[in-house]
């Protein structure tokens, strides 16, 4: 009759941390779906919120020609907004050097515009301390 017991006890222990392990995956995988739908159900208001647009720059390239351009930064939320805000002198700062180490030929096509979105993004992160870099969006070019 103990060995019965014990039996059962045990049974029903391991029942029990079964279902809560089930519980907790289930539980686990459903928020972590919505949230990823949550990033990308976000609306143009949401983005308009979080993002920072540059004054525009005037720089010399490598290859002698004047850009003047303007990007627009998204942010992945308010407090990142302000930081940035704060840090518009190392933005400007980020800008001139990366725009400065290229020449009028990578401007050509989408792929090197967004090169430079990209490698302006990885060193904008790289000073960010609330938050980080979505987007980098070039929203004005002008080269002489």
């Amino acid at each position: 009759m103990k060995k019965n017991r014990l039996l059962s006890i045990m049974l029903i222990i391991l029942v029990a941390m079964s279902l809560l392990g089930v519980l907790t995956l289930v539980l686990y995988t459903h928020f972590f779906q919505e949230t990823s739908a949550q990033e990308q159900e976000r609306t143009i208001d949401d983005i308009l919120k979080v993002s920072y647009e540059t004054d525009q720059i005037t720089t010399n390239l490598l290859s002698n020609n004047v850009i003047r351009t303007q990007f627009v930064i998204e942010m992945d939320s308010e407090r990142a907004r302000n930081e940035i805000q704060k840090r518009d002198f190392q933005v400007e700062n980020i800008i001139i050097q990366e725009l400065s180490d290229l020449k009028e030929s990578d401007f050509r096509g989408s792929d090197g515009i967004r090169q430079i979105e990209d490698q302006i993004q990885k060193r904008i992160n790289e000073i960010m301390q609330s938050g980080s870099v979505i987007n980098v969006y070039m929203n004005q070019r002008v080269i002489q």
